[in-house]
């Protein structure tokens, strides 16, 4: 029986290994984030704050960027996980932690599902909120125009357009791809319009908002 006990153990380790030797090889990406070790919850926000706000994904704690598994080290390195979760994000994100024990080593698993309260934002070290979405492998600041988006998204109501005469103005402003400050130079309207407008227009598929050149740019479809 004691036999059969210890080869159940090693054969659960042997699959939380195989499990997790599998995530790492697919790298960081859109879903996916490694992290050597949790210094600074604030920064660890970020990272919930963007994969809430885009597609959900994974945060690997004790690997490192080129996929060694490092360990976590201390347990205060696993409350800072939960801090940047539970007091750095705001409003509360909906997140799990799983801890694997490989090779003599800590690994957690942070899960965190697209949130349906957006913009999920982190708060930095002067008490700012930010929000961030994912794009590839990187943590990007939203623009104005995605916190709208957000927001129209969750009213009661759902979002409405009408094409009246300030978008109408918009529309015919377009030259290529602009960011937000050259759209609104040529648009010639109030800057929050614009950030409405651009909105309800990405949301509707008349404009798209691509990231280009480490920037957002607009465009029509």
């Amino acid at each position: 029986m004691g036999e059969m006990i210890i080869f159940a153990a090693l054969s659960t380790n042997m699959e939380d290994k195989r499990y997790l030797l599998g995530l790492i090889r697919e790298g960081e990406h859109q879903q996916q984030d490694f992290k050597y070790r949790v210094s600074d919850a604030c920064k660890l926000a970020r990272s919930v704050s963007a994969f809430a706000n885009t597609d959900g994904g994974r945060l690997l704690i004790g690997v490192r960027d080129d996929g060694h598994l490092s360990g976590v080290r201390s347990e205060e390195e696993i409350y800072m996980m939960h801090q940047a979760a539970y007091r750095y994000c705001r409003p509360e994100p909906s997140i799990s932690f799983d801890t694997y024990h490989i090779d003599g080593r800590t690994i957690v698993v942070c899960t965190v599902p697209p949130s349906q309260k957006r913009p999920v934002c982190a708060i930095d070290e002067e008490g700012k909120a930010m929000a961030y979405v994912r794009i590839a492998d990187e943590n990007i600041l939203a623009t104005p125009v995605h916190i709208a988006l957000w927001r129209e998204a969750r009213k009661p109501g759902g979002t409405m357009m009408t094409y009246d005469a300030d978008v109408q103005q918009l529309l015919s402003s377009f030259e290529e791809r602009q960011t937000l400050r050259q759209v609104v130079r040529l648009s010639r309207l109030p800057r929050p319009k614009v950030v409405t407008l651009l909105a309800r227009l990405v949301h509707f598929g008349v404009v798209r908002c691509e990231y280009v050149g480490q920037q957002f740019l607009f465009s029509l479809c």
